[in-house]
């Protein structure tokens, strides 16, 4: 990051002075301050400080020219004064040594830029929405990730059955790609119990946000004080405190209940609805998307994790008529038991209706590279890359937004390796965009 690069060319210690910390304010505010306060004393006391020093400095002078003097003065002045308030901010902040010190000026460097970012809403659900936190939260700190709650799958099932609370592996995943020291929040949080009796399955993140749940009444608070203990960037809201189903009718006309049965009935779907239909929204949640500078729908499953968001009419109206610029990451391929055939303006008609609404998004994002080698086992499991149709886009009056967007890096899942979003990639791509959008709007 760019970060590091200029934390590289300075001095350690010079790197308070750098602008965009706002502590020279700070600094010149004390000397002030300090300054004054000598004045009036001195004035209150009758020591007449003005005329004492003028005098003093006549005598020194008969030895030494009076420019030497007084730059030395004013150089040793400042010295002695930067030195004595770094050693209090460093008294202050407990860092003990030149490591410590460095890390604490590059993260305030950091995260006072960050606060300056974009205001940026991203909207989904499961491992799609988690991935792409981590890239966006290098880019702000205004980050707002609204989690669907219509999981009833896994642990997340099994706590929402057993304990009435909203699932939270969603909203764990995201807290989790938020946090500050991603690498071990994350582990801790996506921990899973094996062979425990009456744990078993469970992951650590969900019994924690649970047990919080339980401690401060709901969920959105558990969530909130579990930012703060885990330092988040942003802040995760689920898209509603109802307890939401996913129940969809598919082309035969069977209705299959359940979000984790959806995907299983081998049907096509015609449409997704909720149980109950008119699910309310977090009031925060409209509140950040009016404010947004930037909606992200997506990635993530079109059907189970994107339109369950859309389903609840006040977001989809605010998304609508929200002035920020809005894109859709469209996957990189369809998914067996939901958008089996889909192209990328089938993604895109799916999201208008059910949201109702066809303002929006402004751009979709979409995969242009795939190596042939990484698509065996997505065939094997019947799915295939999503095709882009340009001239179906077009006609919707879709911008195109085509870039390289899989990680370099191969997961393993036995012995395939499966294609993954780029958390760094989809993060710079989406802002060159919304910084080349906004300056073609003014």
């Amino acid at each position: 990051m760019k970060f590091n690069k200029l934390f590289l060319h300075i001095p350690k210690d010079a790197g308070w002075l750098l602008p965009g910390l706002e502590i020279k304010r700070w600094f010149v505010l004390i000397i002030t301050g300090v300054v004054m306060a000598t004045v009036g004393l001195c004035i209150i006391y009758n020591l007449r400080p003005v005329y004492t020093l003028i005098k003093m400095i006549m005598k020194i002078t008969q030895m030494l020219p009076s420019e030497i003097i007084g730059w030395l003065l004013i150089i040793f002045g400042i010295i002695f004064f930067f030195i004595g308030w770094l050693k209090t901010n460093y008294s202050i902040l407990d860092v003990n040594n030149d490591r410590n010190r460095h890390a604490v000026l590059e993260d305030l460097y950091r995260r006072r830029k960050l606060n300056r970012g974009p205001k940026i809403v991203a909207i989904g659900g499961g491992t799609g929405l988690s991935t792409m936190l981590k890239g966006i939260k290098k880019i702000t700190n205004n980050i707002t990730a609204v989690v669907t709650v219509g999981d009833d799958g896994g642990s997340s099932g099994k706590l929402r059955e057993e304990l009435g609370v909203l699932p939270p592996g969603d909203i764990r995943s995201c807290i989790a790609a938020l946090a500050d020291d991603e690498d071990m929040v994350a582990k801790l949080f996506q921990y899973r119990f094996k062979d425990c009796a009456g744990l078993s399955g469970h992951s650590f993140g969900n019994l924690f946000l649970t047990a919080m749940c339980s401690i401060t009444g709901d969920m959105v608070r558990a969530v909130m004080e579990s930012s703060k203990v885990l330092s988040i960037r942003g802040r995760v809201l689920p898209s509603t405190l109802d307890d939401m189903r996913l129940v969809a009718e598919m082309q035969d006309g069977t209705i299959i209940r359940g979000e984790s049965n959806i995907p299983e009935s081998g049907k096509k779907i015609k449409r997704l609805f909720s149980e109950p239909s008119n699910c309310k929204a977090l009031e925060d949640v409209i509140w950040a998307i009016n404010e947004a500078d930037l909606i992200i729908l997506g990635p993530g499953s079109l059907y189970t994790s994107v339109v369950p968001n859309l389903l609840i009419k006040e977001i989809a109206k605010a998304v609508n008529d929200a002035k920020a610029k809005k894109i859709y990451v469209c996957n990189i391929m369809t998914q067996p038991g939901e958008t089996d055939g889909f192209s990328v303006s089938d993604h895109i008609k799916t999201l208008y209706q059910h949201a109702k609404y066809n303002k929006i998004i402004d751009a979709v994002l979409v995969n242009n590279e795939l190596p042939e080698s990484l698509l065996a086992p997505y065939k094997d499991a019947g799915s295939e890359p999503v095709i882009v149709d340009t001239e179906e886009i077009n006609k919707l009056g879709i911008e195109i937004v085509q870039k390289n967007l899989i990680e370099d890096k191969r997961f393993e899942d036995g012995h395939s390796s499966f294609v993954r979003h780029s958390p760094s990639r989809l993060a710079r791509i989406i802002y060159y965009w919304y910084r080349k959008s906004e300056k073609g709007r003014h």
